[in-house]
């Protein structure tokens, strides 16, 4: 499960736009014209575009401040409104006139969109707006945790100004996570990662994506050629897909989907949460992956929060724990991009699972952010335990740690000792049972430290066994 101990703040950049809704009911068409006639019982607005990402930020629990240009009319006066009353700092929103402030209505009949209509200026912001806001931005740039930019193709993130806020994030030592748009990525060269979905990583990466092979060739070519750190390409109901040093895909789990608007928002501020709050990218990931899979299943522009993600969590745990066992050479990659996240490493044969084991491990998760387990496999247990062990097999013993919340990653090892993986993935802290006191541990002079935790008393495999032989 998922939970956030630091409450990063965050500077959202970007267009800001009203998503305002006309909810009413449909029983005839019009006698002037073969329309549908909506009589309108309720009308309601909320933040739209780059405010849409704000709104998962405060839903998550994060401090948001927003910077963008918006228009000096009247729809600015309610965007305003709604971002204070979130608690959003609007010190860098900036007002130019002859420019509108976006507003996209659209009218809803029995939860069926019937029409939008649009009012907005998709002109780029003049240079002195552009000059203002970058000058603002760099002088609060080290009050954040990180940056995020979403860009709607409105004006605000001009090419000249998008380099601008890249170059001042970088040299303060800022993530800057961007949600991109249009066909030339080239402003956006130098951030720490992009999001876009497959079909923009198409056209951007002019590769058209119909298998792993070209969605590989795509996203190496984006990150490549800009210089990110990472890419992260979504695919709907296929999950995403992670280049770092290599490609990695992470599901999701099949569920109702009512509205997929403003998903791409989720994604962007979950990995801003994740991320602020010392995730590695692949947690990140997973984390924004569940997020949008709570958000899809609800109508309009919606958001997720910490507890929506982990009740949807405990779902897919019935479902998707496989993933979490993976090859030594798998884990040592995910955990060489995992620089802030601290890692707990334990081991054993675990062949009867019981209660004293399932203590132990979730004593071992609060050591640190990521549990992985060595498991010893079939033979290694054979060769410890004798011929009649084990009871389960390396595969279902696998299966049934994973499917622990608080077990982050499951490994099998060969060998009689864990050595050799633990000199592979480097953790941070090694956990061993209280009964290793005063003896020497096996990879204590790989990790920074060794971490003794008692065991619950008369819980063992051994006497469950005894105890099924005298039944």
């Amino acid at each position: 499960m998922y939970k956030i101990a630091k409450t990063p703040k965050i500077l959202v950049i970007g267009d800001l736009m009203i998503d305002h809704y006309l909810w009413g009911s449909c029983e005839r068409i019009s006698p002037e014209a073969p329309v549908q006639v909506v009589d309108i019982k309720n009308e309601t607005s909320a933040l739209g575009g780059a405010g849409n990402v704000i709104s998962n930020l405060i839903s998550l629990g994060a401090k948001v401040d927003a910077a963008s240009v918006i228009g000096d009319d009247e729809n600015k006066n309610d965007l305003v409104n709604m971002l204070k009353k979130l608690g959003v700092g609007c010190d860098m929103l900036l007002f130019e006139k002859g420019r509108k402030t976006a507003k996209k209505s659209r009218v809803m009949a029995s939860h069926q969109q019937i029409i939008r209509y649009d009012m907005e200026s998709k002109n780029d912001i003049s240079d002195e707006s552009c000059e203002r806001l970058q000058k603002a931005i760099s002088g609060a740039i080290l009050e954040y945790d990180l940056v995020l930019i979403s860009d709607y193709a409105k004006g605000v993130l001009t090419k000249e100004f998008t380099s601008g806020v890249i170059k001042i994030a970088k040299e303060n030592g800022k993530f800057i996570l961007i949600d991109p748009k249009g066909e030339d990525y080239s402003k956006y060269r130098g951030a720490t990662l992009i999001t876009p979905n497959k079909k923009e990583a198409s056209v951007a990466s002019k590769i058209k994506i119909t298998d792993d092979k070209s969605l590989k060739n795509a996203g190496e070519k984006l990150k490549n050629e800009l210089d990110l750190d990472f890419v992260i390409v979504t695919l709907s109901e296929d999950g995403m897909a992670i280049f770092d040093s290599d490609m990695t895909k992470i599901p999701t789990i099949a569920r109702e989907v009512y509205d997929v608007t403003g998903a791409g928002d989720t994604v962007l501020a979950a990995l801003g949460i994740g991320l602020g709050a010392g995730f590695d990218i692949h947690k990140a990931a997973h984390f924004a992956t569940s997020a949008a899979a709570v958000v899809v299943a609800k109508l309009g522009s919606a958001t997720a929060s910490i507890d929506e993600i982990n009740r949807y969590e405990n779902q897919k745990l019935r479902f998707d724990y496989e993933s979490k066992i993976l090859s030594a050479d798998e884990l040592q990659k995910i955990l060489e991009n995992s620089k802030k996240a601290k890692t707990v490493f334990t081991n054993g044969c675990f062949d009867i699972l019981h209660a004293g084991h399932v203590r132990y491990l979730q004593n071992a998760k609060n050591l640190g952010s990521t549990l992985i387990v060595g498991l010893n496999s079939d033979k290694s247990v054979k060769k410890l335990k004798g011929d009649n062990r084990p009871v389960n097999s390396e595969a279902d013993r696998a299966g049934i740690l994973a499917s622990l919340g608080f077990v982050d990653y499951v490994v099998i090892f060969e060998e009689d000792t864990p050595y050799c993986l633990i000199q592979k993935l480097k953790p941070d802290i090694l956990a061993k049972g209280a009964d290793y006191k005063g003896k020497e541990v096996v990879g204590s002079d790989l990790v920074d430290e060794v971490i003794l935790i008692d065991f619950t008393a008369g819980k063992s495999t051994t006497d469950i066994i005894e105890r099924i032989k005298k039944q």
